[in-house]
């Protein structure tokens, strides 16, 4: 027993139907080695990841619609990697990415209960540098900026990874730190372009979050 208890789900996105391992509740937890608390995780935040979120459902639509051609792109904050599987199937160059422990052995999971192979993943810690991560034409994420600080953090890594025209994309549910983390954007030469609703009639249940997407002019380093 891994000390935490899962089940199965079905989420449609694009009229393809996602079976996804996920935490049953957010009451789960285990640390046994502490290594989830030494990464800055706490007890309640540690079952986090293992939820299919509104958010994330919202991404993953945003990415079944999202131009991939010759597009390198960064999930942040990845969980279960619902957005990462979808774009997983069309063929994209993605890498997902998230700090949490567990997130690797669920999203390998995920991706082959889907008959998908392994999504590239790279464990990441967003105030920690991690130069071999590369660059990116376009860096995505679902309801990270749930914090105090957490504008701060996303944009210091957008600013290491993305590329001189790269896209932002953000699912921002209205926790009150989408103003900051656009003003730290636009110091960085981002400007927002659009904030549609990615989610067809046929794709419920309907959800009041938004889709930000901020798009780099370029000559910015």
């Amino acid at each position: 027993m891994p000390g935490y208890l899962t089940h199965h789900i079905i989420r449609s996105v694009g009229g393809v139907d996602y079976r996804l391992r996920v935490l049953t509740d957010r009451q789960q937890y285990a640390d046994p080695d502490g290594h989830a608390a030494r990464l800055g995780i706490s007890e309640a935040q540690w079952s986090l990841f293992g939820q299919c979120w509104p958010a994330g459902q919202m991404l993953a639509q945003a990415m079944h619609n999202f131009d991939i051609a010759g597009k390198r792109i960064l999930e942040l904050g990845c969980g279960i990697g619902l957005a990462s599987l979808v774009l997983q199937r069309r063929g994209a160059d993605v890498v997902a990415s998230d700090a949490h422990p567990l997130t690797e052995p669920f999203l390998c999971y995920n991706a082959a209960l889907n008959d998908l192979p392994a999504v590239h993943y790279r464990q990441l810690c967003w105030d920690q540098a991690l130069p071999t991560l590369g660059s990116f034409d376009a860096i995505v994420a679902s309801d990270v900026l749930y914090e105090r600080g957490q504008a701060e953090r996303l944009c210091a890594v957008i600013a290491r990874h993305a590329r001189p025209t790269a896209e932002v994309l953000l699912v921002d549910p209205g926790r009150g730190h989408a103003g900051r983390f656009g003003r730290l954007l636009a110091a960085e030469g981002f400007v927002l372009e659009s904030v549609p609703s990615p989610l067809d009639d046929d794709d419920p249940p309907p959800y009041r979050g938004k889709l930000l997407h901020f798009r780099r002019q370029g000559g910015v380093q």
